[in-house]
């Protein structure tokens, strides 16, 4: 058979994304970290609006609209702003701009298993450093590693911790290569590592509309940086990589910040419920700052469970990796989903009369 790929991509496994039934399906979705709650009606709004003109045409190739409204937010220039089709592209530009053979990508593990597929494309070097117990940063190696390219998620997922400020100030002011900072799950968290980006120039924060503003479908995210490391960026994102749907609707979403506060403060009251409610059926469940929950069955039986619920049509997340074989990342979905899968698990587990 003729092979028509590089050695390296060959090689490679491909990125396995969660389950995505088709629509319509009937089914309690809480394997892919969705929000549960609909895009704002603004976002909405905006989706009805749009003028045909606008598809006719080319959009704006930088996303100006958006980075212009995430500036106002965020309180940052809207130059210091790269917008992406979905935040995954922006860890790819990273990627594609920094790391080749020879160049080291370090992050700790467990993480977001992209980081290792995006690396894999270029063939750069992997370095991945296992966390330490109860999730402490392996610090002093992921300095002494020095990538040209360091991951850290935060919140990460799937355990849902968040990295200290502290630990990612020395990181920043340590490594010589790109410190990326990636905040998919920050709409969920205490605490956020912006500020960072205008201490150091080798720092980039990466953020999505698809958790916090219910928008996964739209495939909408951004990085912040010093305009210094974005230049690099830019000359490798494709010319017009957002469109101008995704622009004008992600613009009405993060304009709207009081109802996107809304629902996530509903999905943080969810997830301590459901934490509650899991424990009480002997799960153990780490502290999550995301809009999941990393849980241990007590019987140690994940695999069992993913499969049993997805029979009943409530899926959730199983991944077959060290360290993970015995637990399920599990999304926090809307109080009467929470309580379907609770119910669930406790008959599986034998605990309802």
């Amino acid at each position: 058979m003729t092979n028509y790929f590089r050695s390296n991509v060959e090689a490679m496994a491909s990125y396995v994304p969660g389950e995505q039934p088709p629509r319509g399906t009937q089914v309690i979705k809480l394997n892919s970290n969705e929000n549960p709650y609909p895009p704002s009606p603004a976002a909405l709004a905006a989706l009805q609006n749009i003028d045909g003109e606008w598809l006719r045409r080319y959009p704006e190739p930088f996303g100006g609209e958006f980075r212009q409204a995430a500036s106002q937010v965020l309180g940052v220039p809207s130059d210091w702003i790269i917008v992406g089709n979905g935040s995954d592209e922006v860890l790819s530009m990273v990627i594609r701009a920094c790391a080749e053979p020879g160049h080291k990508v370090v992050y700790p593990m467990p993480t977001y298993v992209l980081y290792r597929t995006l690396t894999e494309m270029q063939a750069a070097d992997i370095l991945e450093i296992a966390y330490k117990k109860d999730n402490v940063l392996p610090l002093a190696e992921l300095i002494a590693a020095n990538g040209a390219v360091t991951f850290i998620a935060s919140p990460n997922s799937p355990s849902g911790h968040v990295v200290p400020s502290d630990d990612l100030r020395k990181l920043a002011s340590e490594l010589s290569g790109v410190l990326v900072i990636d905040e998919a799950y920050v709409d969920f968290a205490e605490e956020s590592a912006l500020d960072l980006v205008q201490e150091y120039e080798n720092v980039i924060l990466i953020r999505t509309l698809s958790k916090g503003y219910s928008l996964a479908g739209l495939r909408l995210g951004f990085g912040v940086a010093n305009p210094k490391l974005l230049d690099g960026l830019f000359k490798v994102k494709d010319s017009y990589n957002i469109d101008a749907i995704a622009c004008a609707v992600a613009t009405a979403a993060i304009t709207d910040q009081a109802y996107k506060n809304a629902c996530v403060a509903k999905v943080k009251a969810s997830r301590t419920q459901l934490t509650s409610d899991l424990k009480e059926l002997g799960f153990r469940v780490g502290n999550s700052h995301g809009n999941f929950l990393l849980t241990q069955p007590p019987e140690r039986n994940a695999e069992y469970l993913y499969q049993k619920l997805k029979e009943q049509k409530i899926l959730i997340r199983y991944f077959k990796q060290p360290g993970l074989e015995d637990k399920l990342r599990i999304t926090v979905g809307t109080d009467e989903q929470n309580q379907i899968l609770v119910r669930a698990l406790s008959d599986l587990l034998g605990m309802r009369n």
